[in-house]
């Protein structure tokens, strides 16, 4: 493990998130697999992280009868409350945009449903990010947004917005804008409610 990231998870547990590291992608599912053993409902986030990794596929096979997936929602309306029901959930899964090396967790979302949750609500948090996503600070967070999340994340949403052709950030006003909520989660007041597994892969935007 390199000094940056034995750095990111030290300020991790400072701020009271429990980090894990794992080399490969494989090892993830052992450890979501202990975290989320008792569970009755565990829900999760748009991410490609976990989509890449194989832990949607994991959760689907092994967790069918616990695991809401909002994939199953056939209409705007039921996707919407799949989605809310992820604020009375044991576990929500999710990754990060960015990782400081402060031991700070930042996302922009359009519809704000993953940072709520990430804030509140479910009993436990667990984000699964690649080490890609670890930055120095607050400052390459963002950057890091403009030019590399968000944009590739317009294109696959099929997003009509000045960043899906651009390949980075407009600060934009369109309709079709996916940044819409900013947030930063530092320190918390539970400690570990937020678990945090790095993997020692490229993952996800």
């Amino acid at each position: 493990m390199d000094e940056r990231i034995q750095r990111t998870m030290d300020n991790l547990l400072r701020n009271k998130m429990k980090p894990y590291f794992v080399e490969r992608r494989t090892e993830l599912m052992h450890i979501i697999s202990d975290l989320v053993k008792n569970d009755k409902l565990i829900t999760s986030g748009g991410s490609m992280t976990l989509k890449d990794s194989g832990v949607i596929e994991f959760l689907q096979n092994e967790f069918g009868g616990a695991y809401l997936d909002r994939s199953a929602g056939k209409t705007p309306e039921e996707v919407g409350e799949i989605m809310r029901k992820a604020f009375v959930s044991d576990t929500f899964l999710t990754s990060s945009n960015a990782i400081t090396e402060d031991g700070e967790l930042y996302n922009v979302d359009g519809n704000g449903n993953r940072v709520s949750a990430m804030i509140f609500g479910p009993k436990q948090v667990i984000v699964v990010a690649g080490v890609n996503k670890i930055v120095k600070d607050l400052a390459e967070a963002k950057e890091r947004v403009e030019k590399i999340a968000a944009p590739k994340n317009t294109v696959r949403l099929n997003c009509d917005t000045p960043c899906a052709k651009t390949g980075e950030c407009m600060h934009c006003r369109s309709s079709a804008r996916i940044c819409c909520s900013f947030v930063t989660l530092a320190q918390q007041r539970v400690p570990d409610r937020i678990k945090v597994i790095i993997v020692n892969e490229e993952l996800g935007y």
